[in-house]
């Protein structure tokens, strides 16, 4: 009884500190929704400026979101199982006498376009399970659902089931009748 009191009370300073710096972290974002729950200083985030999140999704403790150079948006309603990876860029690998490291943001544009960085956007109502894993240039369409440890590489239409490494499309969620009526109910 006694351990359990103090292993719950253990997690208190996290939060709190969480809790603090939340407000800021909403407020250097891109765009922030009505009601986002963020534990900031308890994920890695990087390129908050280019991080847009709808109302009422939530960015769990242990989030990985790193959109440095392309943005990331994340729709309405989004829910995130325990410690999701979302990365937009991508390192230049060909340049001969040049560690990966060292090569410059200038260096990733080839003919004015930047092929190693692309947005990620994660459309409203889509529900990922634990340590999955969204790279660049993917779009999740609303209401789908990524099972836990899939590493999507490609896009995705509105009410997927996807899972698998790479990710890949199992089945849809609802039949084409059943969405329209979905999407009749939300709306009304």
């Amino acid at each position: 009884m006694l351990i359990r009191l103090f292993r719950q009370l253990s997690l208190v300073p996290s939060f709190l500190w969480d809790v603090l710096w939340a407000p800021i972290w909403k407020r250097s974002m891109k765009h922030c929704g009505k009601g986002v729950y963020l534990r900031p200083m308890s994920s890695d985030i990087k390129g908050i400026e280019n991080l847009s999140v709808g109302d009422g999704s939530s960015i769990p403790k242990g989030s990985i979101i790193y959109c440095t150079e392309a943005s990331c948006t994340i729709g309405k309603k989004v829910i995130f199982g325990p410690h999701p990876t979302i990365i937009t860029g991508d390192h230049r690998i060909d340049l001969i006498g040049k560690y990966m490291i060292d090569v410059t943001v200038e260096e990733k544009t080839v003919d004015g376009k930047n092929p190693y960085d692309a947005p990620v956007v994660i459309e409203d109502d889509v529900w990922t399970g634990a340590n999955v894993t969204i790279l660049k240039g993917v779009t999740i369409g609303r209401g789908s659902v990524i099972a836990a440890g899939s590493v999507v590489t490609k896009s995705f239409p509105p009410y997927s089931i996807i899972g698998g490494v790479p990710a890949r499309l199992i089945k849809m969620r609802f039949t084409p009748e059943q969405i329209a009526e979905h999407e009749r109910l939300l709306n009304s």
